[in-house]
This record gives structure tokens, C-alpha cells and sequence, in this order.
């Protein structure tokens, strides 16, 4: 029933669809072989590799067969029906999608590729092309490092100046149009570099490999680097042009490419209703009475809460994957006493990391559970005083010991959701010193760790890590549910890193251990917007930022009136994102059990009501949360919408203000399909200007704390004291808060 549905596909129907005119393109250029086959709707799947073809085993992060095209559920595998050693022009047909083998000059062989888009009037349009300038050097490059098989390889595609990219998983650089960034596929905290991109001109790339690398976004050329592989494997997929389209429906070209980008790295389960509400945390919560006072102060101030969080440290070694029972006697009554008093779930923090002081660790090593190092002892870092292993994501047999032992001492106890913590992999995902030795070290001038796995080196792999971390968890939920992987989310994880379609984890993926400063607040927004355009709609922050900032002297501390300031636009803000979270590591005057307080009414009693306020408008928008994450299930469609997805051509100052990473278009978007937020990220301001895009037919926007009413396609000038975050909408408030928004 589920496929017979996806033929209902945007953008074509049926019976005007062209089917591919082939199933794949098998090209022997030299010792080079490319594989080139038709992919879902309107895409091709390219694969190269110089002399050894590929064993089958390569990992992959996409679906064969994609969730939607005509593949009537058969895997593509290595199959073709043509071949061909370049020595004439080709051309593949897959829906509106042409790919050309064209020669050095253009017409002589085909042996470099290019991409169009066959337009409803039968006219072409260029989308991209590999990068083969007259005598250029190769687009496609491949070099030996080492005595092994594995190859670097570099493959650059064209672009032009104006070519605007959004995407690429999340960097702290206050950008949505990625043109002009060199990005390394590295994960450290607060950075998630995923190669997957859209493009202004009607094309999405997913670069489908867990090597370490590079993109580059240059004027004239796209390029991409794996530093380790033994095989290069990519993928292109295209959109009508909607360029004539006025957007008086809900359907944008980017809305299409978000869906078929889905349809191949995966779609989202609709997450527990729970989970939408206000989530609770800190650094941290120290044992079982507190965190039970905890749910009795949230009742006593009739304050909603949903998921309340026990952070890092409540373990007694690293690797134990337990609590430690000295502190946290009665897990079971624990969670009883939190559910009874407030209605909420709890969730714990575990990290990757295994002292060798852990009642794990000598299994884990005995098994060959635990990643090492390509040369060395085989530590991959240290904390706390302790040199420590990562176990081992990409090893299956370590998932499942992992997810027992989290059954065995949260899961049966009551606590079923997980915060997986310092998932970047290599290492803790941070280029600091962290054993306390020192206080004159802080930095440490070396690559990550040469790790090895399972599955391949960090060099080759290493990418992979976060993602196979995030499966772990989600395979134990779906094992401990009997549920499979479309089903509704049972439980929820929240991780620091990601990859290529963690979107089909019931995983939220946040921004890492920000600093509590305004410039910081406002590199969040854009990185939200990044994260959306990669596919990412579970995404989240720590409200206030994570810790503060050494060289301003307020920074995260609850008892200033400028961190104060900063913390309600922050907390704001939250309610307005996917998950609506708060966590920090606060500095306070007196402290409270044993860190400075973070909860609703640590604030202030001037700001309590408005931080209860937002808590109370979150649970209002519930209807409205709901149905923008089961359109988000379905089709893909992103939940936060930068600007450009839905008036790039009703108004067109929009592609201009994002070409140009204006903060009218990197600090502005649309939370769902009604709503426009616009959060203050400045001190001692009570007006805020906010650019309100023209919305063809669909009518003014409203201001949501006014009724004012604005017509779109101007800079205006809203009231925005600390209690009013700017918000617009268009239609009815009362649809909007029914949930009827489609």
C-alpha cells in the first residue's frame, strides 16, 4: 500500500512520467569504470572506481530501491543493459532528467557527464557538468597515498557565480547559501558537515560516502574530496522548474527535492507526542532526590514539562552505561515519581567513551568491541583523568552489547529515551585537552586520531560514526517495541552529530556546546536553516546557549541582567524549533543542590510568567506541531523553511537577500507553512525589523501578538518587548492552532 501511494509524486502523475530508458550505463574509460543508473524520480546514481571494481560491501547511505520511483521494489544492485568505452555521445532519460556523455571539447566521445533538466516546453537547461575546462586536468582524479587499494579521490563539477547552495549538514558561520565555503568532512562539537546539497538552479547532490574530505563551493566549480575509498558513489536528482509558478500552492521546487532526497536517504517516523513538549535540562541533575524535587517544583509552579534530563557524570566509570547506585538508589521509583507528579519521560546521557576502570571494558576489549588506533597504545583520548576507547559504532555485534546494556540498567528501569552524547567520532569530537592536567594546554595542534573500526580507518569511515551510533539506539528501540523503522517513533534520542538520512532514526540531531553570547544565538538560526535544507527536521539547541563565554563576563550566569536578557530571547526562540529544549552550564551567586539552576523559575520572578508563557504556547501549537511532522513523515517537507523555499518567486528581493546572507533572510523563517519567526538576537532592543516577504495570493501576514495586519514585500518595524518574540502568520490564528494548515 505505501508504494502504491508514492507514485502520487509531486511534480508528475502517473501517466506523463518518462519512464528511464534505461537501466544503467556501464562506461570503461581507461583503467577507470563508471556505473551510471536511473534513481527514483528524476535522478541518476553514479559510480566510479579505477581498477578493482567494487566487492558489494561498500556502506552506503541510501535506499536501493529509492522509497519512491519505478523500481516496483527491485534493487538496482550493479545491473545495466548498455556499454560503452566513450568512443560516441550517450544519453540517459530518467523523467525530466537527461545525463549526456559528452567528449573533451563536447562532442568528440563520452567520457566526462552532464545533467539537464528537460523542461515542460521541451527546452533544456543545464543543471551542473563535470568541471572539463579546454586542457583542464581531470574531473575525476584518483591518487594512491598509501601501500593499500584505497584511493583518494577528487571528482569538481561546474557552477556559476550566481549559483546559490543550501545545505551541507551544519557549520557556526551565520550562512544559509553555502556558495563561497570550503567545508571539511570532519565532526567536532557544534560542526556536522553532511555533503548534501540543494541548489537555487533545481538539482540536489548527495555525495554517498563515509570518507573524511572536503566540499568546495567555488564560483565556477563544486568539488569534492574523499581523502580514503575504494569506491566513489554519488547522486543527482532535479525538480521541474517552478519558475513560472507564483507559489499559490504549497509546492515549491525545493519542497520536490527535499521529498526525492528523502525517498533516498529516508523519511522521518513521526516522533511521540511527548516529545513536542517543553524538555528540561541542565548541567546537571546529581541524583535521584534531586531530580524528583525536580517534577515536585514543576507541579507546584503548574508548569508543564515533557521530558526531563539526566546529563553526563551520573555514572560511576566512564563505559558503565548505568547510573551509579550510590546516587541513584531506585531508578524505577524515580521515574514513577516524575511520571505521577508532572505526566514526563525521562531521558539519560551516555557517551561513547570506556575507561578501563568500567565494568565493561575488559568485555568490550576481550570482544573487539572497542575502536583502536592505527598505530599507539590504542587510546583514542582522554577525560576526567582517565585515557579512554570509543566502542566501536560501526561493529553490529558492539551495537547490540551496547543497546543490552542500556535495556538492562535504563530501559527495564523506566527510562527509555537517550541522550548519545560526543557522537562525532575519532575521538570526544573536541579539540581541547580534557584530562585536567594542565591548565596551560587548552588546545592540541593534531589531527583527530587514526582511528580504526570495523568497518575501515577514521581517514575512510570515520563519517560513519555518528550515524551508526544514532542506529544503535534505534534499532533497540524498534527490537524492544516490536516496531519497524516507519512506524511511529516509540522513544527519541538526542545526539551531537549526524549524517547522510539520520533524519530516519527517531534521533533529534542539536547544535552542540554553543557559548552563551548573542553572536552566538544568531549563528544557531542559520544553522537550524542548514540543517533543514540537509534533511534534518528532528533539530534542536541548548536554549541559552551551553556554556559561557570566558572573555564576557556575564556570559551564562542566571543572576545578571544580561545574561537574564539573553536567555528570554533565547528560550523564545526554542518554542519555535522542532523540539523546544533547555540545557547550560550556568554560573549563580548561591547554588542550588549542586550546580546553578536552569529551571523556568530560576530566571527571575519579573521573567517567570513569560518563560511560562512560551512553555504554555508550545502545548497550544500542538496540533500544529503534529501535523507539520507528519508532512514531514510523508514527503519530507521541512519543518523550518528558510525563506527562499516559499517565496522565491512571488517576491523577488528574497533570492537577492539570500544570495547575499543577509540577516533578514539567515535570521528569519517560516516554522512550518503559517507561521514567520524572526527572533531578536540583540541586547536592549524594544522594536525589531523584520522582512516580510510578498506572498502572491495567500493573503497579509498578522502580526500573532497584535492582529496587525502587514501586505508583505517590505521591511516593517514591529513592537518586540522581552515578552514578545516576532511573529507572524497568514489564514486563521484558529486553523493554525487546530492543526488545519493544508
Amino acid at each position: 500500500m505505501y508504494f502504491l501511494l508514492t507514485l502520487l509524486v509531486v511534480g508528475h502523475c502517473l501517466a506523463d512520467y518518462f519512464h528511464p530508458n534505461s537501466t544503467g550505463l556501464r562506461l570503461q574509460h581507461g583503467f577507470e569504470t563508471l556505473l551510471i543508473q536511473p534513481y527514483g524520480y528524476d535522478g541518476f546514481r553514479v559510480r566510479a572506481w579505477p581498477f578493482r571494481p567494487p566487492t558489494g560491501q561498500e556502506i552506503s547511505f541510501i535506499y536501493d530501491p529509492p522509497l519512491e520511483g519505478f523500481e516496483n521494489g527491485t534493487a538496482h544492485g550493479m545491473s545495466y543493459d548498455q556499454t560503452s568505452t566513450g568512443e560516441t555521445p550517450l544519453t540517459l532519460r530518467n523523467g525530466n532528467l537527461l545525463l549526456r556523455t559528452t567528449g573533451w571539447g563536447g562532442n568528440e566521445g563520452g567520457y566526462r557527464l552532464s545533467f539537464s533538466r528537460l523542461n515542460a516546453d521541451g527546452s533544456e537547461t543545464l543543471l551542473t557538468n563535470e568541471y572539463a575546462p579546454l586542457k583542464s586536468l581531470n574531473p575525476r582524479t584518483y591518487t594512491w597515498p598509501g601501500p593499500g587499494a584505497e584511493f583518494r579521490a577528487e571528482f569538481s563539477f561546474s557552477a556559476t557565480p550566481d549559483e546559490q547552495i543550501y545545505g551541507t549538514g551544519t557549520q557556526q558561520d551565520h550562512r544559509i547559501n553555502k556558495k563561497g565555503s570550503v567545508i571539511d568532512l570532519v565532526n567536532f562539537n557544534t560542526y556536522i558537515p553532511t555533503p548534501v546539497f540543494m541548489s537555487n538552479k533545481g538539482y540536489a547532490f548527495v555525495w554517498n560516502m563515509p570518507a573524511e574530505g572536503r566540499m568546495e563551493f567555488g564560483a565556477l566549480r563544486t568539488k569534492f574530496v574523499a581523502e580514503s575509498t575504494t569506491l566513489v558513489d554519488y547522486v543527482i536528482v532535479a525538480a521541474d522548474d517552478d519558475s513560472a509558478n507564483n507559489n499559490t500552492s504549497s509546492v515549491s521546487k525545493y519542497d520536490t527535492l527535499q521529498r526525492r532526497l528523502s525517498a533516498l536517504t529516508g523519511r522521518a517516523p513521526t516522533p511521540p507526542a511527548f516529545s513536542l513538549g517543553y524538555i528540561q535540562s541542565k548541567l546537571r541533575y546529581e541524583n535521584q532526590s534531586e531530580v524528583e524535587q525536580l517534577a515536585r517544583s514543576f507541579a507546584a509552579h503548574d508548569i508543564p514539562v515533557s521530558l526531563i534530563v539526566i546529563d553526563y557524570q551520573s555514572w560511576a566509570h566512564q563505559g558503565d552505561w548505568a547510573l551509579d547506585p550510590r546516587l541513584w538508589p531506585n531508578v524505577s521509583q524515580m521515574a514513577a515519581v516524575v511520571r505521577n507528579a508532572t505526566g514526563a519521560e525521562l531521558m539519560a546521557s551516555l557517551w561513547p567513551s570506556v575507561a578501563d576502570n568500567s565494568l565493561n571494558y575488559a568485555t568490550l576489549q576481550a570482544q573487539g568491541f572497542l575502536s583502536a588506533t592505527r598505530s599507539g597504545p590504542g587510546t583514542t583520548d582522554s577525560w576526567n583523568g582517565s585515557y579512554i576507547r570509543n566502542y566501536d559504532a560501526t561493529n553490529p555485534l558492539a551495537r547490540h552489547f551496547l543497546w543490552s546494556t542500556l535495556h538492562r540498567n535504563y530501559y527495564t528501569q523506566g527510562i527509555k529515551n537517550f541522550w548519545i552524547d560526543q557522537a562525532d567520532g575519532g575521538a570526544l569530537g573536541e579539540a581541547y585537552e580534557n584530562n585536567g592536567q594542565s591548565t596551560y594546554i587548552q588546545s592540541i595542534p593534531y589531527a583527530l586520531p587514526d582511528v580504526l573500526y570495523a568497518a575501515g580507518t577514521q581517514r575512510g569511515v570515520g563519517k560513519l560514526y555518528p550515524w551508526a551510533h544514532q542506529q544503535a539506539i534505534d534499532e533497540g528501540y524498534r527490537n524492544a517495541t516490536a516496531t519497524s523503522a516507519r512506524d511511529p517513533c516509540p522513544h527519541i534520542s538526542l545526539s551531537r552529530s549526524g549524517y547522510i538520512g539520520s533524519q530516519r532514526f527517531c534521533s533529534i540531531i542539536w547544535s552542540g556546546d554553543t557559548t552563551s553570547v548573542w553572536d552566538t544565538l544568531a549563528a544557531q538560526i542559520a544553522s537550524g536553516l542548514s540543517a533543514a535544507a540537509t534533511g534534518w527536521g528532528w533539530w534542536t539547541v541548548d536554549a541559552g546557549g551551553f556554556q559561557a563565554d570566558p572573555t564576557v563576563a556575564w556570559s551564562g550566569d542566571i543572576d545578571t541582567p544580561e545574561f537574564r536578557e539573553l536567555y528570554m530571547r533565547w528560550f523564545a526562540w526554542a518554542t519555535f524549533l522542532p523540539f523546544m529544549r533547555t540545557h547550560g552550564s550556568r554560573a549563580c551567586s548561591v547554588r542550588s543542590a549542586y550546580t546553578c539552576a536552569n529551571e523556568p523559575w530560576s530566571y527571575g520572578a519579573e521573567n517567570t510568567p513569560i518563560i511560562t508563557g512560551y512553555i504554555r504556547l508550545r502545548y497550544q501549537l500542538a496540533r500544529y506541531l503534529t501535523t507539520v511532522f507528519e508532512r514531514f513523515s510523508t514527503e519530507g517537507r521541512s519543518i523550518m523553511r528558510p525563506l527562499y523555499m516559499d517565496f522565491e518567486h512571488t517576491d523577488k528581493k528574497v533570492s537577492g537577500l539570500v544570495a547575499a546572507n543577509t540577516n533578514f533572510t539567515t535570521q528569519s523563517y517560516m516554522f512550518g507553512p503559517r507561521l514567520l519567526v524572526s527572533p531578536v538576537t540583540k541586547p536592549n532592543v524594544s522594536e525589531w525589523e523584520v522582512y516580510l516577504p510578498h506572498t502572491g495570493e495567500r493573503g497579509k501576514w498578522t502580526y500573532w501578538w497584535s492582529n496587525e495586519t502587514f501586505a508583505g514585500g517590505e521591511v516593517v518595524t514591529v513592537k518586540a518587548p522581552r515578552e514578545h518574540i516576532p511573529l507572524f502568520f497568514w489564514g486563521s490564528r484558529e486553523d493554525i492552532l487546530s492543526g488545519e494548515v493544508f
